[in-house]
């Protein structure tokens, strides 16, 4: 076995390590409480020509396709495709061509920013009760995750044709080679992937016939039980090579047939039929945008639930933030969070299919008397959702729905490129848990995104849960890929996190660190996690300054210090100057690569 040459750092980087035109720079010691920071980091005077692209990704195999994509004259579309088809390889226990994404594009002639949505779907035969068991209880979480019935119509692939189409400038046939490559001729695995494998692979991949099918454990598991160090995946080459071909084969024919014998494969099979793959359209949406102070916002309507980071945002502008006290300012942060998450606990789903007040939830009136239960020197007396629908247009108010505390797991990826010429993605793709459904097909991990619906459908009081599954709706996600600009329509940042629903923390958190700290993207992503969903403010306590902790307590906030927050923020900002910076999150294994833009042709 050929294994191409290992491209993982030794050791790999502790710390954020930002890239600009003017090549790789060392992050500077930062204080991990940051208050406020001088300067303005963008000016007026925006309009400086971009000459260079820039890949952040979560892995250096991924960055280094990307690269060579932009290199060659492609777009960042282009560069997305082959992105993703090495994640599908390279991080499987995080994303691939078997699960969904959305991603943000950020035209930079028009300077129009479109949604492409490839969020998987229920198959015809799905009902609330999917995951319910004979007694009516929720079936045990690893039980529905490892089955036929947590599998949903994958949309990635669709999704990336579909934005192809639109902005590709190299043949779709030639995106895949970098993938099928390291496929062919095999890679060394990742450290972190190695560690997942020794963590959680006996608990998580079935290695009998009786926990479900083998090929899983077959292809990462030596005959000893021990995870493999290397690993070549004939098959997934062989399904690049038709998706190379035809964009439509994940849909149709042998990869589609795979796809559905694995979902209705024992134990606990599925419903997914070839019709449910054949009927699957990937879509194109307005962005949700709000203003914030001089730059303006935006990210993916629902299913995703970037509406409640845009509530973050607008909350935040309702109060006194920043300060000018580190400590306030925390305190503030997570009671954003707490009402945000609330609002989005309540009311966020299928817009297909259930009626969701986003107007409402992103007025600046609403927000406005949301924010008055904030004070940083007290917690919040209880955290409840509020009514959005009193400010929608509409006075045909739905019956109140239950409240989904539903919690997204962290089987997420997220990368940013911008091409030479200006033009930007940012997209966040998923197969949801780690190693999604643990089950494959053509090579790839199969997406286990169904469990992201209420798996109880009814509340404690009986209502059923607007985020409760139905046939050939889209779960609700936690996936929020953001790009901001200024009010005149420039680009001034793109970001996003995988983390389930955490996402909606780290994303803000790096948000508020460069736009209102002023913080270069690498001293932002390294700022220490907190996350607010519900009563408890989880705190990342290997990044967090101990006197965080120890204040926040003293005023009354029931703090958890957590061992891990599982992060994996990419950022690209452009300043005043035209500057790009990139940073890839510390406490994963990626990686930041400019490119000069290609010479002219004679």
């Amino acid at each position: 076995m050929k294994v191409l040459q290992d491209a993982y750092p030794n050791p790999i980087p502790t710390s954020a390590q930002p890239l600009t035109r003017l090549g790789r720079v060392r992050a500077q010691p930062l204080s991990l409480i940051c208050g406020l920071c001088l300067g303005l980091l963008f000016s007026a005077n925006n309009a400086v020509a971009l000459d260079t692209g820039m890949v952040v990704t979560a892995n250096p195999h991924a960055t280094q396709a990307g690269e060579s994509v932009l290199a060659a004259g492609g777009s960042a579309v282009d560069a997305a495709v082959a992105i993703e088809a090495v994640l599908s390889l390279v991080e499987p226990q995080s994303s691939g061509l078997g699960g969904g994404g959305f991603m943000l594009y950020y035209d930079a002639k028009t300077q129009v920013i479109t949604v492409y949505e490839g969020r998987e779907t229920a198959p015809a035969g799905a009902t609330a009760d999917l995951f319910l068991d004979d007694t009516g209880k929720p079936l045990p979480f690893l039980q529905a995750k490892n089955s036929g019935l947590s599998i949903g119509v994958p949309g990635v692939v669709a999704m990336l044709e579909l934005a192809h189409n639109d902005h590709g400038e190299l043949p779709w046939s030639t995106l895949f080679g970098h993938a099928t490559t390291l496929a062919d001729e095999g890679f060394t695995v990742s450290p972190r992937l190695r560690q997942f494998l020794t963590a959680y692979g006996g608990r998580l991949i079935p290695k009998t016939r009786e926990e479900g099918p083998l090929d899983a454990y077959q292809y990462f598991f030596d005959s000893q039980g021990e995870p493999k160090s290397q690993l070549v995946n004939k098959a997934y080459a062989t399904t690049l090579r038709q998706l190379a071909n035809d964009p439509r084969a994940l849909y149709r024919g042998s990869i589609a047939k795979d796809i559905v014998n694995a979902a209705q494969a024992a134990p606990r099979a599925g419903s997914l039929t070839l019709n449910d793959l054949v009927r699957y359209e990937a879509r194109r949406h307005q962005p949700l945008c709000v203003d914030y102070r001089q730059w303006r916002a935006c990210g993916p309507p629902p299913p995703s639930s970037w509406v409640g980071l845009g509530m973050m945002l607008g909350l935040l502008e309702a109060t006194d933030f920043p300060s000018g006290n580190p400590m306030d300012d925390w305190a503030r942060i997570a009671e954003v969070q707490q009402l945000a998450y609330a609002d989005r606990d309540q009311f966020v789903a299928d817009t297909d299919f259930v009626a969701v007040p986003l107007n409402g939830m992103l007025n600046k009136d609403y927000l406005a008397q949301r924010a008055q239960a904030i004070d940083p020197m007290h917690p919040l007396a209880s955290v409840n959702h509020g009514d959005p629908w009193a400010f929608e247009p509409s006075t045909n108010n739905p019956p109140l729905a239950g409240r989904d505390t539903t919690v997204d797991h962290a089987g997420t990826t997220h990368f940013v490129v911008i091409d030479n010429a200006g033009n930007v993605v940012s997209m966040t793709a998923s197969v949801e848990s780690i190693f999604g459904s643990s089950r494959m097909a053509g090579g790839m991990f199969l997406n286990n995104q169904l469990t992201d619906f209420a798996r109880a459908p009814r509340d404690d009081d009986g209502k059923l849960v607007a985020n409760h599954a139905e046939p050939f709706k889209r779960p609700r996600s936690s996936m929020s890929p953001t790009v901001v600009t200024d009010k005149e329509g420039r680009f001034v940042m793109a970001t996003g996190s995988p983390g389930g629903n955490s996402i909606l923390a780290y994303t803000l958190k790096t948000l508020i660190g460069v736009l209102d700290w002023k913080l270069n993207p690498a001293e932002a992503v390294a700022l220490p996690n907190m996350v607010a969903r519900g009563d408890t403010v989880r705190i990342e306590q290997e990044r967090a300054d101990p006197a965080l902790l120890q204040t926040l307590e003293q005023r009354g906030f029931p703090v958890k210090a957590s061992a891990g927050e599982n992060s994996g923020l990419s950022v690209i900002v452009r300043d005043s100057n035209g500057q790009l910076t990139g940073a890839a999150d510390p406490r994963r294994e990626g990686t930041v690569a400019t490119v000069p833009a290609p010479a002219p042709v004679p």
